[in-house]
């Protein structure tokens, strides 16, 4: 397994409220986590760190070569808890901070098998020799309206509201999470993004994308692009490839 991620502050934000990291196991498994935080510039900077601090600090910690599957979505939804429990508390020290939180998507590729815990708009894209297809469903307003059949998946691209998200880590003190896992064979691939790139991608432009790039390059290419559209948020791109 190879793992990628990268953030860009985009053309129009004053400051990066992105965070991502990734890295491999010792039995060559691989995992990345994506924040996008939110609660003004300073709330939304701490909270996306706070949260991916105890989310990697949890998975290194508690992952072992050769998991059953069950195990690894525990510890997966344990460490959202962990982020969520952690910025609560950083909320509480600092009352100026009340009402920070994040989004979260954790991706771990272990035996053949993706593992994706999200909660929030950033998502997840797969890539198998059937195609690309979105495996997260964005926790928001405008989804909501998507799946109601008031809006279509174009209009909600550009809606005013689209920024509105209903599920949070941080900001209550219980935080549901979806959690949902895939083949994985050699030859497919992750993507996670924040807002900053889906906000701007149809799926057909990913899978070109996907085909002409890899790796470090294609978190590039990609960041590249999202900024040529206007870059009006953060963008962060991490990729998992089941080389």
């Amino acid at each position: 397994m190879y793992a990628v991620c990268k953030t860009d502050i985009g053309q129009v934000r004053s400051s990066n409220q992105d965070i991502c990291r990734c890295g491999t196991f010792s039995d060559g498994s691989a995992w990345t986590v994506v924040c996008d935080g939110m609660g003004g510039v300073n709330g939304g900077n701490i909270a996306s760190s706070v949260a991916c601090d105890a989310i990697c600090k949890a998975i290194t910690e508690n992952y072992t070569p050769d998991m059953e599957e069950d195990a690894v979505r525990d510890i997966m939804l344990h460490a959202i808890n962990d982020a969520n429990a952690a910025v609560l508390h950083r909320a509480q020290e600092d009352p100026a901070l009340n009402g920070m939180g994040t989004t979260v998507v954790v991706s771990i590729a272990a035996g053949g098998v993706l593992h994706i815990a999200h909660a929030g708009d950033s998502r997840c894209y797969l890539k198998t020799a059937l195609g690309v297809k979105q495996v997260t469903t964005d926790h928001s307003f405008v989804q909501q309206l998507v799946e109601s059949g008031a809006i279509t998946e174009d209009e909600a691209r550009v809606h005013p509201q689209r920024n509105l998200i209903t599920r949070v880590v941080g900001v209550h003190p219980e935080v549901e999470c979806d959690y949902g896992c895939y083949k994985f064979e050699p030859g497919d691939l992750a993507l996670s993004c924040t807002d900053g790139l889906s906000n701007y991608l149809e799926r057909d432009t990913l899978l070109l994308f996907i085909s002409n790039y890899q790796g470090e390059e294609l978190a590039d290419e990609l960041i590249r692009y999202a900024n040529s559209k206007g870059g009006s948020d953060n963008v962060t791109v991490a990729v998992i490839e089941n080389r």
